[in-house]
């Protein structure tokens, strides 16, 4: 950058990193230098030159992956990466940087994020949004891709329906419960996470002939408990959507399997499952905070003399190197969302529906409701109710 141009810099307070700006000596931007030494003289036509990426919400495995193929897409089409750091406040704040391919090497195999995420209550305001979109315009932002859940989307469609800047959303959440998608990056390699420490306390589980309720992530969503349990052979499965009775749900079950000869037992209940009647959770001087393991374990405890172990999961879903099923998809997904912002779309959702990728209006993406799938609640039923 020019000395004239440091100076102007200066006296508006405002600091350009040279490295966000055109090469002022050429007609081409740094991206397409960059692809053209890596691919060749291709060309695209691209409604956008400059878009930036973040990651918002709860981190996933394989929003990585996506961020790395966000990028590389966009250099090969020479388009400008501006990466986004914590989510909708990094937004605000202007805590953002330039991405080359060097930034995304080797983090395909990666966990969390590289952009890291956080939630952001001023973005909820029109007030913060304001502040978000006047930095887009002062880092030249044509267009946004964001990776999250149902939230980030959320946000993303008030900032473009306010303002003028194109949004393109990507699934992210090991809840695997957007209602739009059939798959969100990093559900498999969160439900692989637990798979292998229930096999593990199942060893000692059997060792010591115990029961043992197991507590995975899952506020408002059982995919995650019910595709579990149906990996790991539990014996009785609980989920938010389906309010349970200790009896007849979990007691019963445990009755039917020591009558068959079993001398262990697993119970996997998702953090938010809940009774239909909490009148015996407080007559034991329990609430519903007091966590969803514990209440059922405390329970069986009660009904049956027994005294269960109690193991929370929590966190360690979240992490861990991504499945190759959640890189695949995370790269195509990532893919896929520069391909149509560089087409021109704007509120669109990028989808994993019955093993294809295509995008759905945000609108109509975010009126759909998440349902479990009704084929597993069949088998579970089925091999929960068998000894």
């Amino acid at each position: 950058m020019s000395e004239k141009m440091n100076g102007i810099s200066f006296i508006l307070g405002i600091v350009f990193p040279p490295d966000i700006h055109y090469n002022r000596r050429r007609k081409e931007n740094i991206a397409t230098q960059e692809r053209k030494k890596i691919m060749g003289k291709e060309e695209f036509t691209n409604k956008v030159k400059r878009i930036g990426v973040l990651t918002s919400g709860g981190d996933a495995p394989g929003m990585n992956a996506a961020v790395r193929a966000v990028v590389r897409t966009s250099v090969y089409r020479g388009i400008d990466v501006i990466g986004i750091r914590r989510g909708w406040q990094g937004l605000i704040t202007g805590d953002m940087f330039r991405m080359t391919t060097k930034d995304v090497s080797h983090i395909i195999d990666t966990g969390g994020t590289l952009l890291y995420t956080a939630r952001s209550d001023e973005f909820r305001t029109k007030e913060g949004r304001k502040k978000a979109y006047d930095n887009c315009r002062l880092f030249g932002l044509d267009g946004l891709v964001v990776i999250g859940g149902d939230g980030t989307f959320a946000g993303a469609l008030a900032l473009s329906t306010e303002f003028p800047i194109s949004v393109v959303g990507i699934p992210g959440t090991i809840d695997n419960d957007i209602g739009c998608t059939h798959y969100s990056i990093g559900y498999d390699t969160a439900a692989n996470t637990a798979v292998e420490a229930i096999d593990k306390l199942r060893d000692t589980m059997q060792s010591h002939e115990r029961c043992s309720v197991i507590e995975v992530m899952g506020h408002r969503a059982g995919n995650l408990a019910l595709y579990v349990g149906l990996a790991t052979g539990a014996t009785a499965v609980l989920i938010p959507e389906e309010p349970w009775d200790i009896r007849r749900d979990v007691i019963e079950k445990i009755q039917a399997a020591r009558i068959a000869g079993r001398t262990n037992f697993m119970i996997v209940v998702a953090e938010g499952a809940h009774p239909q009647d909490p009148t015996e959770i407080r007559e034991e001087g329990l609430t519903l905070k007091s966590g969803a393991g514990f209440i059922i374990g405390a329970l069986i405890k009660k009904h049956l003399g027994m005294s269960p172990r109690v193991t929370v999961l929590g966190h360690v879903q979240r992490g861990g190197a991504p499945s190759a099923r959640d890189r695949v998809t995370a790269t195509r997904m990532g893919h896929y969302a520069v391909n149509i912002l560089a087409e021109g779309k704007t509120n669109r959702i990028v989808v994993h529906t019955e093993g294809a990728i295509h995008d759905i209006d945000m609108v109509e993406g975010l009126s759909m409701t998440n349902t479990l799938n009704e084929n597993e609640k069949i088998v579970v039923k089925t091999m929960t109710g068998v000894y």
